[in-house]
């Protein structure tokens, strides 16, 4: 005797589920294999490097440490503006936008480590504690970096790595070698790792 069509058990349900398994596996994918941000400035970093350098020499003279901290603020200014405006004119010539996409996404991966380092920086600096400050800035800078660097070329989150490893050695070392590592975290690993990005990513 054949089942009259109520009698039948459903299929629909099932199908329903794993047409919506695939959708997000199809969406997941998508997003995965998504561009990667390429706008990040070679010659950008080498610009903030040598400016870190000339910082570095400037901040061991600095006989308090308000006239330390504030060399190096007034350098991550100026290398703020640098970073940017290599990465604007970079993405514009790529046809990127910084706005949208993989741009967007760096800039938020890269925003809220750099914000708990400025907010960390000004808490220690009221503490009267200046020895951990250079390894907050190249440990939590080097997070940042590993962040957006998820969204862009491959070496990005290697040289936000070696910024994590310089860090911590930072904040383990003396007081004395605060601006020399400062020197080799902001200075030469910029310098080397911006070559590198702007010999083969386009500037």
């Amino acid at each position: 005797m054949t089942p009259s069509p109520a009698a039948r058990p459903s299929t629909d349900p099932i199908a329903l589920g794993d047409r919506a398994v695939d959708d997000l596996r199809f969406i997941r994918r998508t997003m995965e294999r998504g561009p990667a941000f390429t706008a990040v400035p070679g010659w950008g970093g080498v610009g903030m490097g040598v400016v870190a350098l000339g910082a570095a020499a400037l901040a061991a003279t600095r006989a308090t440490p308000t006239g330390w901290i504030g060399v190096w603020l007034l350098t991550a200014a100026i290398a703020i503006g640098i970073a940017l405006g290599a990465m604007r004119r970079k993405a514009h010539a790529a046809g990127l936008s910084l706005a949208s996409g993989s741009g967007r996404k760096f800039l938020l991966g890269f925003f809220p480590p750099a914000l708990a380092g400025a907010i960390l920086t000004l808490a220690l600096f009221r503490g009267g504690l200046m020895q951990p400050i250079p390894g907050t800035w190249l440990l939590l800078y080097g997070v940042a970096v590993v962040a957006a660097g998820t969204f862009s070329v491959r070496v990005v989150p290697v040289m936000g790595a070696c910024f994590m490893a310089l860090g911590t050695v930072a904040l383990l070392a003396p007081a004395s070698w605060g601006d020399p590592l400062l020197a080799a975290g902001f200075g030469l690993i910029h310098i080397g790792f911006g070559i590198h990005i702007a010999r083969n990513h386009g500037g």
